[in-house]
């Protein structure tokens, strides 16, 4: 998306062409097929050889992080920043995977949709959360037996640190109000259960410096210390206090 641009620079360039048109020539997988237990297996053995044999609960988790580090900026800047939805219903998208199973670029079935007006942010991000992170998920959590709720919570990690990134990088930060909403709520307009609701906690804490600042913490785990010789994460909750930086 050319109007992003400006904003995908530096470190930052990687995001500027993970949406692609569905004519790319580049091999991809159907959203369907993407979805199918051999095929989520295939990818995952693809990204960590050396853990085929471990519990695949802790390879789901962070197989499906970087989805989420792929999708998120481009997405959720559109529908934010552009007021654009993409159109995102897994089944109707084709996935490029790169040569470690990960994903690189999403073809995309048609062009972006200006949001009109929505009345809440779960309006706004259903083609993120309703077409796209529910049935993955829900795929994941079939195939591998985790939780639902830690691959919500993983989701509502990464979001929330994109936030964090965009009200770094823009000059209007009533912009991100309907994002920053969406992890506030905690029940959605039907009155079930935000999944995305406060991922994430600062906690002001003493570090190993001996100054006192906030800790960002998850509010759940990520189990990827289920995987052998795989450590907890600085923000993780099982944690007493944060790792030396």
């Amino acid at each position: 998306m050319a109007e992003l641009d400006g904003l995908f620079v530096g470190d930052l360039v990687r995001f500027r062409n993970v949406f692609v048109r569905s004519d790319d020539p580049r091999e991809a997988i159907s959203g369907r097929d993407f979805l199918q237990p051999q095929t989520l297996s295939a990818l995952m053995a693809r990204f960590r050889p050396q853990f085929a044999a471990a519990d695949q609960r802790g390879l789901a988790s962070i197989w499906v992080n970087q989805y989420f580090i792929r999708l998120f900026p481009p997405a959720i800047s559109a529908a934010l920043l552009l007021g654009q939805r993409m159109p995102l219903r897994i089944e109707q998208l084709a996935i490029i995977v790169d040569a470690e199973g990960l994903p690189l670029a999403f073809k995309l079935p048609g062009g972006c949709e200006p949001l009109e007006s929505p009345g809440n942010p779960f309006e706004r991000f259903a083609h993120l959360l309703d077409d796209n992170l529910q049935p993955l998920i829900q795929a994941l959590c079939a195939h591998s037996g985790i939780s639902a709720k830690v691959l919500w919570s993983n989701a509502g990690n990464y979001f929330e640190a994109w936030l964090g990134q965009l009200k770094r990088r823009t000059q209007q930060p009533q912009l991100l109000v309907e994002g920053e909403r969406l992890l506030s709520t905690a029940l959605r307009p039907d009155g079930s259960r935000n999944p995305l609701y406060a991922p994430i906690r600062y906690v002001e804490v003493e570090h190993a410096d001996g100054r006192v600042r906030p800790w960002r913490q998850r509010r759940l785990c990520c189990i990827r210390y289920l995987l052998p010789d795989v450590a907890l994460c600085p923000n993780c909750p099982r944690l007493q206090s944060p790792p030396a930086e």
